[in-house]
């Protein structure tokens, strides 16, 4: 699957209520932003849809705002706290959709990281309509019955900064290279 087939639809609107309430996507880390950062592994997307503090309600209702302004095959959802994530990344994502609803990063403690995910966009499409309402609802109830497969991650590309401590974490380790 080339660029031009995936759009990427990058979460900025979290509450950051573990660091404070500070902006998650505007923290530097490794001499670029969060948001910079996430921007650079999307950059082979045909668009990139940024959605962010001014669609409420929380991650599933920022991706359905994010679809509704897609019309590509397969959407490339990703929170914009994920400072190890890279290009490679994403193309090993987009490659594992294959016959399935999508590809879904998976953490060193099997996790699976619903918001650094690649996923067809009629197979979520149908998913936020079965839902009786977008607002409030959880990422693990939006993909709860879609064929996702599990793509693990390599080294730290599947951790985030929700906290002040990972954020530490990340630069100290960015820092290193």
């Amino acid at each position: 699957m080339d660029a031009a087939t995936y759009d990427a639809i990058v979460l900025t609107g979290g509450r950051g209520s573990r660091l404070g309430g500070a902006d998650k996507a505007a923290l530097t880390v490794g001499g670029l932003t969060l948001l910079e950062r996430v921007l650079r592994a999307v950059s082979e997307a045909g668009r990139v849809l940024t959605v962010g503090p001014q669609v409420s309600g929380g991650p599933v209702a920022a991706v359905a705002n994010g679809l509704a302004q897609s019309d590509a095959d397969v959407v490339v959802v990703l929170a914009c706290d994920l400072p190890f994530l890279t290009g490679t990344t994403v193309r090993r994502l987009v490659s594992a959709v294959g016959e399935t609803d999508g590809a879904v990063l998976v953490d060193a403690g099997r996790r699976r990281q619903y918001l650094a995910a690649v996923y067809t966009r009629a197979a979520l499409l149908d998913a936020v309509h079965r839902l009786p309402r977008t607002e409030g609802a959880s990422m693990h109830d939006l993909v709860e019955g879609l064929r996702l497969t599990e793509v693990r991650s390599q080294s730290e590309e599947a951790a985030d900064c929700d906290t002040w401590a990972d954020v530490a974490r990340a630069r100290a380790l960015l820092e290193e290279r």
